[in-house]
């Protein structure tokens, strides 16, 4: 892939000062840095294409190299992915004001570190738990009792993970921190510390009962209520039902996904339902009424006009789902159908409705926006 224009990359052009030219770095290395986007790979690349065109254009030498003969001016002078000369320069960049307070949290101090600080309180994981209900179940709501694993506070040790007597040291590894910095190349990267898993300290002389977690598995049996109307793929959150805190945390959430099992003969749209139902050549032609069984199991009666035509829909108002103080409508689609096998007498009536009637041997198309009224 071709490497873009360095001028084009920092938004400078040729007349830009020194001074120009580092503000317009500093406004992307800000916005790009690879701390600020954690794995967003495209901005990482932005970021080193960025201090890549700074370390040409920064340095009066090189810059003059590449003005007169371009990449190849500045081949073997850095510009390649060797950035040590700006990171040396980032304190003159970066070093007035809050912005130097920016990249200290980038390559030096506490960037990262969970919420509470390291052997501070910390809230609890939170759980997952998918659920499958059936359509009705999901229209009109139902209570479902549920088992799942989570983490409680040990009752022996009341969470602190130690014996009795015993308290905890800060952890050698991390000094307390709860982090270990890695150097990757350009990078400082800070991540959690294997010995203390973040806490800054290490139990010595761990709970018999938890073996030094503060923590114990248990099962639990919960009843949730699943309100009326939900959608497939929606979640019902409940409260202090996930793994129990440390260092007397609080706990953190289950949530229940809720996935939806499809229904024989009815279908879904927002508050709408919809069905099919069958209607004979007769009830089509002369006007009916026929019974239907809606999905709470009423049975209705519903008058087909004479002369319907198949495909075309009748509403019922306030046989729907359910959305707050109101109920969406029933939609049934009436689908004529025509006998594959006919009686003789009902051939011959047939026959004779055709002499009345007339027929049409060279029919005119439908207008598509007929077509889209059924």
């Amino acid at each position: 892939m071709a490497k873009r224009d360095y001028y084009e990359v920092l938004g400078v052009d040729k007349s830009s000062s020194k001074d120009d030219i580092k503000k317009a770095y500093r406004k992307l290395a800000i916005q790009y840095h690879p701390d600020k986007n954690p794995g967003d790979k495209q901005a990482e690349e932005k970021f080193k294409e960025a201090t890549e065109a700074y370390e040409i254009l920064g340095d009066d030498q090189k810059k003059a190299a590449y003005d007169q003969f371009g990449f190849a001016g500045v081949e073997g002078m850095g510009g390649q992915g060797d950035y040590s000369s700006v990171f040396r320069g980032f304190e003159d960049i970066f070093g007035d004001g809050g912005i130097g307070n920016i990249f200290e949290s980038f390559f030096g101090g506490g960037f990262g570190r969970s919420r509470g600080g390291a052997g501070g309180v910390r809230q609890g994981a939170n759980l997952r738990y998918d659920m499958e209900i059936p359509f009705k179940d999901a229209v009109f709501g139902t209570k479902v009792e549920i088992q799942f694993s989570h983490n409680e506070s040990c009752v022996t040790c009341k969470g602190s993970g130690t014996a009795d007597g015993s308290g905890k040291k800060t952890c050698p590894v991390c000094r307390g921190s709860g982090q270990v910095r890695h150097s990757q190349g350009f990078f400082s990267v800070a991540t959690t510390c294997h010995n203390c898993r973040g806490e800054g300290s290490i139990v010595e002389k761990p709970c018999r009962d938890c073996g030094g977690s503060g923590t114990q598995k248990k099962r639990q049996k919960i009843m949730v209520t699943i309100p009326a109307g939900v959608e497939n793929g929606k979640r019902v959150v409940i409260s202090r039902q996930g793994d129990a805190g440390s260092n007397g945390g609080p706990a953190g959430d289950l949530y229940v996904f809720i996935r939806i099992k499809p229904h024989e003969y009815f279908e879904r749209q927002g508050a709408d339902l919809y069905c099919a139902v069958p209607v004979s050549v007769s009830q089509a032609a002369l006007g009916a009424d026929i019974h239907i069984t809606t999905l709470d199991n009423k049975t209705i009666k519903v008058k087909v006009p004479a002369g319907i035509q198949s495909g075309k829909m009748l509403r019922i108002r306030d046989e729907g789902v359910p959305s707050g103080s109101h109920r969406g409508s029933l939609y049934i689609k009436l689908m004529v159908q025509i006998p594959e096998k006919l009686s003789r007498r009902g051939k011959e009536l047939l026959e004779e409705l055709a002499r009345t009637e007339g027929q049409d041997e060279s029919p005119k198309p439908i207008p598509l926006s007929q077509l889209g009224e059924q």
